[in-house]
């Protein structure tokens, strides 16, 4: 069962392939042996052979179809067309994969023979993948235009003025099942025992391995009740009672307090660039429909008239209707 569907998938993936929006190059680009540039007088030969060594190197043919090269890159490129349950058997899978871009590679032939490339059923597939690189290939290239140092600066000042420095703790805590194993816990630490070693010895928590150390936190990184206290206490002081929350008893010790950095804007720039992507595509959308004249037609009748609006009464109910006022602003129940 598993393999018919494993056939099939490898089929659709082929077909997907296919119909991937990429300028991908041509098999003589990829190869150089059906279109290779005439040697420079100043070329050497041995230059060019160490080149073409280098580059069959880097991307070696897995398979050859009449002549035609089958590279590791198409090997890829076929690869991140199948679901991701299949991408991760891909190891597994090898030879089936392979074999299947062997069988696209005779079926494409076999169309070429045949004369498809002219097919007007083909061509009409080809003007609507035209369209859809079209698209892409403008949107990309007005991202990448108008994403520019200044608005990138101005993105991540932003950022900084809606994601101010707030307070943040260091600090350990030792978990326990009980509240009187917490304050026999407490009464030694009052004592001046060491409050790492007692975690070792005592704590429930994975952090017990750290003499209870937690990574630096904010108010809202821990459940409500261990950070209200942690934040009451102040730097090199422990809990004074037991603070119980849905995991056991804590006792808490603060080892520092102080401001959270802000994050580099080199850290920020994949998710700035991303925000900014959404922008310039929603601008450049009201710009085209500024200068265009459209028209939506889905749902109205042949008159261009509503069809739930009487032609004699335009925008209001019929009688008898009820209308259902809109929600308020603050509603949730959306």
């Amino acid at each position: 069962m598993f393999s018919k569907f494993l056939a099939a998938v490898l089929l659709l993936g082929g077909t997907a392939m296919a119909a991937q929006p990429v300028l991908a190059q041509t098999g003589a680009e990829q190869t150089g042996a059906q279109a290779e540039p005439a040697q420079s007088e100043e070329a050497a030969p041995a230059e060019d052979e160490t080149v073409e060594a280098e580059g069959a190197a880097a991307d070696p043919v897995i398979a050859r179809v009449d002549g035609e090269d089958i590279l590791q890159s198409d090997l890829i490129a076929f690869i991140q067309t199948l679901p991701p349950q299949i991408q991760g058997q891909v190891g597994f899978l090898m030879p089936q994969l392979v074999e299947q871009m062997v069988n696209n590679a005779l079926v494409t032939n076999a169309g070429r023979k045949a004369d498809m490339a002219g097919d007007p059923e083909v061509m009409a597939r080809l003007a609507q993948f035209e369209g859809i690189i079209i698209r892409q290939v403008f949107l990309q290239r007005t991202i990448d235009a108008r994403t520019t140092p200044d608005r990138l600066e101005a993105a991540y000042q932003a950022y900084l003025e809606e994601n101010p420095p707030e307070p943040e703790l260091i600090a350990r805590h030792i978990l326990v099942e009980t509240e009187e194993a917490a304050t026999a816990l407490i009464v030694e630490l009052d004592g001046g025992a060491d409050f790492a070693a007692l975690a070792e010895e005592n704590s429930i928590g994975p952090s017990k391995a750290n003499g209870g150390e937690l990574p630096p936190f904010v108010a809202g990184d821990m459940v409500p009740e261990f950070s209200e206290a942690a934040f009451a206490m102040e730097a090199g002081s422990h809990s004074a009672e037991p603070v119980q929350t849905q995991f056991g008893f804590h006792v808490i010790r603060v080892e520092e307090r102080r401001m959270t950095e802000p994050p580099s804007q080199e850290a920020l720039d994949a998710q700035l660039r991303e925000q900014l992507a959404q922008e310039v595509v929603q601008d450049l959308y009201a710009e085209l429909r500024e200068r265009a004249e459209v028209e939506i037609l889905l749902g109205q009748p042949d008159g261009g008239q509503p069809a739930d609006q009487p032609a004699d009464q335009p925008g209001e109910p019929e009688s008898g209707t009820q209308v259902q006022p809109e929600p308020d602003a603050g509603s949730t129940n959306q």
